[in-house]
């Protein structure tokens, strides 16, 4: 079986999980009490994105205006991978060059940073 097929079952069994016991109370949470709880799976994707936002805003301001606001995301794997999304081909041939920069930058806030992946954002 597929690693990503396994995890999502995992996911999905502790999401039914979590959501059957949050049912059961007699009381409505509400939306941003379930977004603001770390331990709910709202939560840990809520704060997962704001990690991600922030450390992409990390990267631009480090990078420049000229050459970070071609930074389309960033992220940082638990292999200490940083993956950074370039907003075109061309911006990532530009951004390779920069590979070591983006890695001292990175390394600045998450130290256990080792490579850096440049790809190419499919978002348009």
């Amino acid at each position: 079986m597929p690693n990503g097929i396994a995890q999502n079952k995992e996911l999905d069994s502790h999401l039914r999980i979590y959501f059957l016991d949050i049912m059961s109370d007699s009381e409505p949470k509400s939306l941003s009490g379930l977004a603001s709880d770390p331990t709910s799976p709202l939560g840990r994707l809520a704060m997962e994105a704001a990690a991600r936002v922030a450390l992409t805003d990390h990267l631009r301001n480090g990078l420049g205006e000229s050459l970070g606001a071609h930074v389309a995301g960033a992220n940082l794997r638990p292999d200490g991978t940083l993956v950074v999304l370039a907003s075109g081909p061309e911006w990532a041939t530009r951004l390779r060059f920069e590979s070591e920069r983006m890695l001292a930058l990175c390394r600045a806030v998450h130290p256990a940073a080792a490579r850096v992946r440049i790809r190419v954002s499919q978002a348009e």
